[in-house]
């Protein structure tokens, strides 16, 4: 696979380019995106990179993020704070994630998303008002495992990371956390199924294709 290195200011040009001419293939007026990788990698920075590329051709979108959308501690850290499993499988609100922030944007949906629902911090709901997404506002949802749930993305952008890089950039502290990053890799492949790719071992010189 050859890579082109590339700017990350240029890349979110390119991306902003590429969505304003992408009608999603179901019928919705909303293209539905994913910056999908790991927290080390940064994709909030890149959803939000291209959100300001987009406005500034007149396109509007939403930035939202995983990590709006957590279970309460309750349910998230019922086998312990670093239980790998319950990390992969069972951190993220799902079904919260179809119901308030796909769902409006389905064929025929009202556009109006909940931008964020739980604060992991305080552990309580955030109680966010609604954002009505017009016709053509672009869905930037970004954060982990994001390919291995059948989202309805228009288009899936991943984040690469080396095994290396993913510990260097990762916190101590959230070493405990590789593993499941190692069987995201092996069961959902996302660097081969993402339509466009990433590789940011580097933060300061990213390399793409798509």
């Amino acid at each position: 696979m050859r890579l082109e290195a590339i700017t990350w200011d240029r890349l979110a040009d390119q991306l902003a380019d590429r969505l304003l001419g992408l009608e999603p293939a179901d019928g919705s007026v909303w293209p539905r995106v994913a910056v999908d990788g790991a927290p080390a990698a940064r994709p909030g920075e890149l959803a939000e990179r291209v959100a300001e590329a987009l406005r500034v051709r007149g396109r509007p979108s939403l930035v939202v993020d995983t990590e709006g959308f957590l279970r309460p501690a309750s349910l998230r850290l019922e086998h312990g704070r670093r239980d790998v499993e319950s990390y992969y499988g069972g951190w993220f609100d799902t079904s919260a994630l179809w119901r308030e922030v796909f769902t409006p944007l389905d064929p025929g949906g009202d556009g109006r998303v909940l931008p964020d629902l739980w604060d992991p911090v305080a552990d309580r709901a955030t109680r966010s008002p609604y954002v009505q997404l017009p016709p053509g506002g672009v869905l930037l949802l970004h954060g982990p495992f994001l390919l291995r749930h059948w989202f309805p993305f228009d288009l899936t952008v991943h984040l690469l990371l080396s095994p290396g890089a993913l510990r260097r950039h990762t916190p101590e502290s959230g070493h405990w956390t590789l593993p499941a990053f190692e069987r995201y890799t092996s069961e959902t492949d996302p660097a081969g199924t993402a339509d466009v790719l990433v590789r940011a071992d580097d933060p300061r010189h990213p390399a793409w294709t798509g």
